[in-house]
């Protein structure tokens, strides 16, 4: 199928390969390849024609499966928020907030859900609304996984009672996945995979089981890894990342997301 009878044939907007070379995804030449080749979706129809034209402040494309970021006034930056720090852009009681980590850029940059003030580790910010609001709505369950560093010895029935399901005073909830990384001097690492966004919800089940959280640190939003990024820095993601972050953003609420 061409684009021209998906969009209704016309000349308007900018060629495809074009498109792709601005958006960084390979050369014209390459983009070309990648059209003929079938490989190529504008608003989800394979394009195969060279001379397709699209208009990329409304149209979608993906490569392989993979969004391209085609509006390039769009900003997305990975943060390792520090502890002490809260998941605001203005605190009203003057607590140290996220404006000192977005002077590098800019456009007006906000967070994508939060991370309570004493937990540290992964926050996205964005000048995309649209993406901010789809990722953190409960509906698309994005996962993330944490570390937490919890009192007492965490023991393998423990962990297994987390992925089988707690109560907690707002109902029942049960990790993805969880992990016993190990124990010394009366505390213990644990790995919890989750997606549901219910405020201090690590915290709560910790506590629920019997062993408080110590520390607690995001590692994982979606596709994004925190990585060796310091505590206190962020920076821009990549293209790579942009591209799994979108993808995950425009994909259909009701599928599930692969951890």
């Amino acid at each position: 199928m061409t684009l021209g009878q998906a969009q209704g044939a016309d000349d308007e907007g900018v060629r495809l390969q074009k498109v792709l070379a601005n958006a960084g995804v390979a050369s014209r030449r390459v983009s070309e390849q990648l059209i003929v080749e079938g490989r190529v979706r504008v608003n989800g129809v394979v394009v195969t024609e060279l001379g397709s034209r699209i208009r990329p402040e409304n149209d979608l494309v993906d490569v392989d499966g993979v969004a391209v970021q085609l509006d390039q006034s769009k900003r997305y930056v990975m943060l390792n928020k520090p502890t002490g720090v809260v998941s605001t852009m203005k605190d009203e009681h003057g607590r140290p907030d996220l404006r000192r980590f977005t002077k590098d850029w800019p456009e007006r940059l906000y967070n994508v859900g939060r991370l309570d003030a004493e937990t540290s580790g992964l926050l996205v910010l964005t000048n995309d609304g649209e993406l901010a609001h789809v990722l953190a709505h409960p509906s698309f369950g994005v996962t993330k996984v944490y570390i937490a560093k919890v009192d007492g010895r965490v023991t393998p029935q423990t962990v297994a009672q987390l992925t089988k399901g707690i109560e907690l005073e707002d109902g029942p909830i049960a990790a993805d996945k969880a992990r016993l990384l190990g124990s010394e001097r009366g505390t213990s690492l644990v790995e919890l995979t989750l997606h549901s966004g219910r405020n201090r919800i690590v915290r709560r089940m910790m506590a629920a089981v019997g062993h408080p959280v110590v520390e607690l640190v995001r590692r994982q939003f979606g596709p994004l890894h925190l990585g060796t990024l310091p505590a206190g820095r962020a920076r821009e993601l990549t293209t790579v990342e942009r591209g799994a972050l979108l993808t995950l953003a425009r994909r259909d609420p009701g599928d599930q997301e692969t951890p």
